[in-house]
């Protein structure tokens, strides 16, 4: 009985060996990146997810939409809604995304996108994949870009999280060997490395950073992160003004709540998995989840999103018009820098700044102590048309 246990085993992973050298193949027969001011129309594609993702990604839709009037009426940017995303359109087809909703997706160039429920062990939903997941795999955006500033304590970091390799690839395609067995699988590729690697340091170079660091657990995890450290450090020499050093995920952990020395980073490349945990650490420093915005690139499509989940608690409790839109409309100012309206990121992230951390006239607290998610953004919009007098 075992041997034909360990027969079935061996044939999935085969499949799945097949299935990402295939991906592999396809990531080094990728062209170059998209150049947006090329473009006759870009086309914006706003994805409210679920929970209380319609809810936040309307206020930041509505801003984004207010910055950009004069490119709509030119006929430069135009908005697209996307609906189908919630968790009961996924379970009713069985998919992370559904077909037709993946075709829509396709026909953007940038995706605002609300927060998604993922189901877990435990939840009445059938196991399937993470629609965040699914759509970076998808599109191949292979690159998740967060940043997380704290002026007053002297913290500028860039986090470039590898997102569509290591941990996270195959996550819902690991094995059940036995009943006393479970297997899952980390993936590694020449390419995907690589390309993280080089976003990163060209980002360094371009803003000026003197220092990129290398996060990986290579002491342990040999083989997957040790090919991610030799190669993102083999990029590294070709950027000889730029300062590279290594650590360890566990003592990074560490030394990002040290005051003395977190002032000292500057970019980070990370694996998957590690890049996913240590921004929400990161992000609580700056104020929580919800202050944080988060970039999605790849070569063909970028998308922007909340760093944080879709809340079903707060959903459930009934208190889901209270939601915090600030890390949605921190990511619209990552959006408008991707598009290479910077001028326009300007207003906006200075706007989050006063709103958020300077003036407070309002305050988000998720309950009804605090102000409502509409509230707020009415906050931002009146001050953003402030600034742009």
């Amino acid at each position: 009985m075992r041997e034909n246990e360990i027969k079935d085993a061996l044939e999935k992973f085969e499949t799945l060996v097949r299935e990402q050298l295939e991906r592999s193949d396809s990531i080094n027969a990728q062209g170059d990146f998209i150049d947006y001011d090329k473009l006759d129309t870009i086309t914006i594609g706003v994805c409210g997810g679920d929970g209380i993702g319609p809810i936040i990604t309307k206020e930041a839709a509505a801003v984004l939409e207010f910055i950009l009037s004069n490119e709509v009426q030119n006929k430069k940017v135009e908005f697209k809604t996307i609906d189908g995303l919630t968790i009961e359109n996924r379970v009713a087809v069985n998919k992370a995304i559904p077909d037709d909703v993946l075709v829509e997706l396709k026909k953007c160039h940038i995706i605002l996108k609300g927060p998604t429920t993922t189901p877990q062990a435990g939840d009445p939903w059938p196991n399937i994949e993470s629609a965040n997941v699914a759509m970076r795999k998808a599109l191949d955006l292979f690159a998740n870009v967060r940043p997380v500033k704290i002026p007053d304590e002297g913290v500028d970091w860039t986090f470039f999280r590898e997102n569509t390799e290591g941990a996270y690839a195959v996550g819902s395609k690991g094995v059940n060997v036995t009943d006393d067995l479970a297997v899952d699988f980390v993936i590694a590729t020449t390419e995907g490395c690589q390309r993280i690697s080089r976003l990163a340091y060209e980002y360094a170079r371009k803003n000026d950073k003197e220092r990129v660091s290398i996060i990986t657990k290579a002491n342990v995890i040999k083989t997957t992160d040790g090919k991610f450290l030799r190669l993102a450090k083999e990029i590294g020499t070709e950027y000889p003004e730029i300062m590279t050093d290594e650590w360890y995920i566990d003592i990074l952990t560490a030394k990002l709540i040290d005051q003395n020395r977190r002032r000292d980073f500057k970019v980070f490349i990370l694996p998957n998995l590690y890049g996913d945990i240590i921004t929400d650490e990161a992000a609580e420093f700056q104020g929580g989840v919800g202050t944080a915005g988060s970039a999605n690139i790849g070569k063909k499509y970028a998308m922007f999103e909340a760093i944080h989940g879709s809340a079903p608690r707060m959903m459930s409790e009934g208190r889901g018009a209270y939601a915090d839109p600030c890390s949605m409309l921190r990511a619209c100012v990552m959006l408008l820098q991707h598009i290479n309206m910077q001028d326009k990121a300007d207003i906006l992230e200075r706007a989050l700044d006063i709103c958020m951390i300077e003036e407070k006239r309002l305050e988000i607290t998720g309950r009804e102590s605090g102000c409502t998610c509409t509230e707020f953004g009415s906050y931002v919009m009146e001050t953003v048309k402030s600034l742009s007098k």
